[in-house]
């Protein structure tokens, strides 16, 4: 442990697997403690794709970042109820008594239909996690934030989608667009604070949102039932680094700049972490 962040206390949105549970385990490493928050449900409309996380997921995040001898306060809270949302994290701020570092990762992947054959319900739920939840994120952290008088780091996880279109993606593209605009606004409101407002932009990650065979059945449709490896070359074509995806630890990492000093002056800032997908 270097403690590149040693001391602070950060708030992790679906932090129960994948890219959340790899921020709540590389902030601890660097001397973090943890406020974290997952919905622990699958979400019908996303349920065909992969399941959601589970409590017994968000079990494992706890016993990875005790084991590293930092605290944590988890809670099963959906981003969507801003109520659940402002009450856990509030409980995890009069536990650990300050916050300093926002991770808005809270998101969900629902693709394969032309634009205007998207569905109401998954249009509208994709809206709800992914551009809403991050607002009701911040929107519960800012006052925290702002009556600490100790600026902070707030870093919303958008996507390559959140940079360029993608096709049969409208619902997620969208969102991660509009959490690029969040970011902007926000840079700008919360600069005389000295909080840092940052999106994070990764490629594919090797998450459960991604591995499934559903998301390999989009890259190779000329196969029923799709392998990881049957996907995997065709993945490595979006990226202008010959890799099909990369893994949280990556992303996590890049969170970790934009949460500790080192990032002390950079704010409104798109970083992007996807192996060269977007300059394709």
């Amino acid at each position: 442990m270097t403690g590149r962040v040693q001391g602070k206390v950060a708030f992790i949105t679906g932090a129960a697997r994948g890219q959340g549970r790899s921020h709540a385990i590389r902030l601890a490493q660097e001397g973090a403690d943890i406020i974290a928050v997952d919905l622990c449900e699958s979400i019908p409309s996303v349920d065909r794709f992969y399941p959601g996380a589970t409590e017994t997921d968000l079990a494992e995040t706890v016993k990875a970042v005790e084991s590293l001898d930092r605290r944590i306060v988890a809670t099963k809270a959906d981003v969507r109820d801003y109520p659940a949302l402002k009450a856990a994290l509030d409980d995890g701020v009069a536990q650990l008594g300050h916050l300093d570092i926002v991770s808005a990762n809270a998101g969900i992947f629902i693709f394969g239909d032309q634009t205007h054959l998207v569905s109401e319900q998954d249009w509208q739920d994709v809206t709800d996690v992914n551009q809403t939840g991050v607002w009701h994120t911040c929107k519960a952290v800012i006052p925290h934030l702002i009556e600490q008088g100790t600026g902070g780091s707030i870093i919303l996880t958008s996507s390559t989608a959140g940079l360029k279109g993608t096709p049969n993606v409208a619902p997620y593209t969208a969102a991660k667009h509009a959490v690029v605009g969040i970011m902007r606004t926000l840079a700008l409101e919360l600069a005389p604070h000295w909080i840092r407002v940052n999106t994070v932009h990764p490629t594919g990650v090797a998450t459960d949102m991604i591995l499934n065979e559903a998301t390999f059945r989009l890259f190779r449709p000329d196969l029923e039932h799709p392998t990881q490896e049957e996907a995997a070359a065709v993945f490595a074509t979006t990226n202008a680094l010959p890799v099909p995806w990369v893994e949280p630890v990556d992303i996590s990492n890049a969170v970790l700049f934009l949460a500790s000093d080192e990032a002390r002056y950079v704010t409104g800032t798109e970083l992007k972490v996807d192996a060269g997908y977007s300059i394709r």
